[in-house]
């Protein structure tokens, strides 16, 4: 927030390739940006946990979502999300009149303390600036400290997975009505969403869906 209030007067180096940016991001790598977007943002959204991706899992997007996370720029989850809002808006995913609560992926607190922050927040902090949702970054707790995902099969990826989330306490007495929409920086073969999903559903939590920035192109429908 403070680097967009001074960008109002000043210019900073863009994250993303230390260009003149007026923006988050230099006008180069927003179009970059862009060109990542996906034609049909709900080809995924079918079946009982449907997701609604904003682009695919290559180049300058790839790149951007390293920088975010690795690189401790919370302002790229922030743009980003509000690219992710409004093409969720355009695509009329779901009724306006549904009031949903965005529920971010958790990250074990290990790891939460050792990056500073959760991308996924960061992400929802920009979604709901755009559709006036509630942000709920606290719903859900990573209690168990899996093992990086990539490399592993789908078998080894549930069981790397299961037990790993649960409700926050406190939340959980108000969250029976709610309508929740989870999100997450990337989808690959959706593990970690569904058992955020199943352990919210075992609860009665109504969950509609997830939202993503990227998923790899062989999953573009």
């Amino acid at each position: 927030m403070w680097k967009s209030f001074l960008n109002l007067w000043l210019k900073f180096p863009c994250p993303l390739c230390q260009r003149t940016a007026e923006d988050v991001v230099c006008r180069y790598c927003q179009k970059k940006l862009e060109s990542c977007r996906l034609k049909n943002s709900q080809g995924l959204w079918t079946g009982d946990l449907p997701v609604f991706a904003w682009g695919r899992y290559e180049g300058q997007l790839k790149r951007a979502l390293a920088t975010l996370k690795y690189n401790h720029h919370p302002e790229i989850g922030v743009l980003l999300g509000k690219w992710l809002a409004k093409s969720w808006q355009e695509n009329n995913v779901i009724a306006p009149s549904l009031k949903l609560t965005i529920v971010p992926i958790p990250l074990h607190k290990t790891k939460l303390q050792s990056r500073g922050f959760n991308q996924a927040v960061s992400l929802g902090r920009g979604f709901c600036q755009e559709t006036g949702d509630d942000l709920e970054p606290e719903a859900l707790m990573r209690v168990k400290a899996s093992k990086a995902m990539f490399g592993l099969n789908p078998a080894q990826r549930g069981k790397n997975l299961q037990n790993a989330f649960a409700i926050s306490e406190n939340w959980q007495k108000s969250s029976k009505s709610r309508s929740i929409l989870l999100l997450d920086d990337i989808y690959t073969t959706g593990t970690t969403i569904k058992e955020a999903a199943q352990i919210l559903r075992q609860q009665n939590i109504n969950v509609v869906g997830a939202i993503v920035i990227a998923t790899p192109s062989r999953l573009e429908i």
